[in-house]
């Protein structure tokens, strides 16, 4: 009967978009990195979330607290040799 409930609150996975590609995390912070790593981004990328048709730059350093349904994008770091 315990395992009928899917409440398990804190450790509940979600859906996130990076690069239009679905990956399924935990709800909760995430670091940069960790999502860079998850999607096979380059550390020499920039991460952005978008939020509401605009994209917003994570730098390198920070978090993000996922809660499900984000979307990111990824691009060469401005500056970035070619």
């Amino acid at each position: 009967m315990d395992h009928d409930n899917k409440h398990d609150h804190g450790k509940e996975n979600v859906e996130i978009i990076i690069n239009d590609t679905q990956y399924e995390v935990h709800r909760g912070h995430h670091t940069v990195a960790e999502l860079k790593t998850l999607a096979g981004i380059p550390l020499a990328y920039d991460l952005n979330i978008v939020n509401g048709g605009k994209f917003e730059f994570l730098p390198d350093d920070s978090g993000i607290t996922i809660k499900g349904d984000e979307k990111f994008i990824s691009n060469p770091k401005d500056g970035a040799s070619s």
